[in-house]
């Protein structure tokens, strides 16, 4: 998006300082941690905020979703200041904007069977289960690709890749506009991140939410998003669709990046472009009838 008129989400200006005891003086220490920031994601589309560890991103990410206070700037989702919320209106937005963590064992509580997570969003929104939990939750884990008889286990009892599918399906449980994925595959074993990316686009595809993806690997980014924005040092120095970034990036931070990485993994990029191009033949096909 070039000029942020149709964004489902609205960033400007954000910062965020933290505050830390300094010194043998006592002298409070402030950092800021994301300076200045401003971007925008459409509904439908995935913007990867990409960038080292604490250049800033997952921060960012947390003052969108509310789980932090912005220091300055302005956060808008569907044309409403977010940290204005309250009350119903606060409620709905918690509805609207679910989180994937990165580990999802500390995310998921151990105590929970996954029925009880997956529907625990509805419960907090105080919505009823669709058919009954068992059978609401029996369809989710079928969706994200788990036996969906195995929605009485809990956490402790899955692979780090199923945990996170469970992840997505609590995350799904209220039809998000929109999913912030934080590092939500950089736990996972390669094979397993293949699959969850998958899995992540396909259910995007199906239900039109839009996801803010945030990581520090370029392979993976490489893979689902629609455009990209790096940050450094608190800052997004280069904003750009996809393959523009990989392929032409105009700031020096970015080219190091992508020259830090031994190789974009082949396979996962010729898998990329077949999904594109039946994706386009499906478009065509429609569009014949």
């Amino acid at each position: 998006m070039s000029d942020g008129s149709e964004a489902l989400l609205r960033v400007r200006n954000l910062v965020k300082d933290f505050t830390s005891p300094g010194g043998v003086f006592g002298r409070t220490r402030r950092f800021r941690a994301v300076d200045d920031v401003s971007l925008d994601v459409a509904t439908g589309e995935t913007l990867a905020l990409v960038g080292e560890s604490g250049s800033g991103k997952s921060t960012t990410a947390r003052m969108i979703a509310r789980l932090i206070d912005p220091t300055g700037g302005t956060i808008e989702f569907a044309g409403r200041e977010v940290h204005e919320l309250t009350g119903k209106a606060l409620h709905a937005f918690r509805g609207e904007v679910q989180v994937v963590f990165q580990d999802p064992y500390s995310s998921l509580n151990p105590k929970h069977t996954v029925e009880r997570i997956v529907t625990a969003p509805l419960v907090y929104q105080k919505r009823k289960v669709p058919g009954g939990a068992r059978a609401f939750t029996g369809a989710l884990m079928e969706r994200v690709g788990l036996n969906p008889d195995h929605s009485a286990r809990f956490p402790a009892q899955f692979s780090g890749g199923q945990a996170q599918r469970i992840g997505i399906a609590r995350a799904l449980a209220v039809a998000p506009k929109m999913i912030i994925a934080d590092e939500a595959v950089s736990a996972l074993d390669v094979s397993v991140q293949a699959q969850v990316i998958n899995l992540l686009r396909r259910l995007q595809e199906e239900e039109g939410f839009s996801c803010l993806f945030i990581a520090h690997d370029l392979a993976v980014v490489r893979q689902i998003a629609t455009r990209v924005a790096v940050m450094n040092g608190g800052r997004i120095v280069e904003t750009g669709e996809r393959d523009q970034v990989f392929d032409s990036p105009r700031d020096d931070y970015t080219r190091k990046l992508l020259a830090a990485v031994p190789r974009i993994r082949p396979e996962w990029d010729a898998e990329r472009r077949r999904n594109e191009q039946a994706r386009k033949d499906r478009e065509r096909k429609e569009a014949g009838r």
